[in-house]
């Protein structure tokens, strides 16, 4: 019920990417800045600024974006409260996720799943990319969310959300405030990923892209944990591609910084990944709500 062009909206100041929010909404970039134009033109004021690459919301952008987010979470409770009064959903539900969305985003869906649906029971396994699909393959889960790039024939691929990977350091590291040529990954001690992370596999292939070949790079450790490598980086002068959603607390403490590389960036989507066919009530009913949050 939430107002398409609201939604749209949302989105793209969610994400502050035109491009993110075609992607997540499965429509066309110019169908985005339809939209955004529709309701520029409807309030009469501008919603957002370009900056070379990126916008900005304006002062009226960010009023809008708050009310949206008032709107949006109205619409979501009502909805959800009618559903429960109507269905009695009952029954269990087993998530497999990457370690990152595991750790870092799913949690606080959870909790308020669980908070409407009290009857649902939830199991929640944690593993990397490859594990969780071959999980799913066996029928051990219902469903997957995984943060890989590769895709097979068996499943169907639905986006979650956007995500981008970046390169970290400890603040007080000598090149944290210099803007680095991609070059220069080969002379710095680099802390990757274990084999079969979908993270790892991100990274390879955005690397290979450039023209830069991981298996060259001063790989002083793989390690299969996110919080692992953080605390690493805190106690040395090596860095490590992290997923952004991993590191927010870090970056707000002042304890990590972000390493700019001169055109150079990683963004993705995370993913559902389903059994091809018609989904349970149960998973359609999780896929609904995880969609408002």
């Amino acid at each position: 019920m939430f107002d398409y062009r609201l939604k749209v909206f949302y989105k793209v100041a969610s994400r502050l990417s035109f491009t993110k929010a075609s992607e997540e909404l499965n429509i066309s970039q110019p169908a985005v800045t339809k939209h955004i134009k529709e309701i520029e033109n409807t309030l009469n004021t501008k919603l957002f600024n370009r900056k070379g690459t990126s916008i900005q919301l304006t002062e009226s952008g960010k009023i809008l974006y708050g009310y949206a987010e008032k709107i949006r979470n109205i619409y979501r409770d009502m909805e959800f409260e009618i559903n429960q009064i109507n269905q009695q959903h009952k029954g269990k539900l087993i998530i497999g996720a990457s370690t990152t969305i595991a750790q870092y985003i799913l949690p606080e869906i959870l909790a308020k799943f669980h908070s409407y649906y009290k009857d649902i029971k939830i199991e929640l396994f944690t593993h990397n990319t490859e594990i969780i699909s071959s999980l799913l393959k066996k029928g051990k889960i219902d469903l997957g969310i995984v943060e890989g790039e590769s895709q097979s024939s068996y499943f169907e691929y639905k986006a979650f959300r956007a995500d981008e990977i970046v390169l970290v350091s400890k603040v007080d590291h000598p090149l944290a405030r210099k803007t680095l040529q991609l070059t220069d990954l080969y002379e710095i001690d680099l802390i990757f990923r274990e084999q079969g992370s979908g993270s790892l596999e991100f990274v390879q292939n955005r690397l290979r892209d450039k023209g830069i070949q991981i298996e060259n790079l001063h790989t002083v450790m793989q390690i299969g944990s996110s919080e692992s490598i953080k605390n690493y980086l805190l106690h040395s002068e090596s860095m490590a591609f992290l997923s952004i959603s991993t590191v927010l607390q870090e970056l707000k403490n002042n304890l990590l910084t972000v390493v700019d590389i001169k055109n150079f960036n990683i963004e993705r989507n995370f993913h559902f990944i389903l059994p091809k066919g018609e989904q349970s009530e149960l998973i359609r009913l999780f896929l609904k709500f995880i969609s408002y949050n």
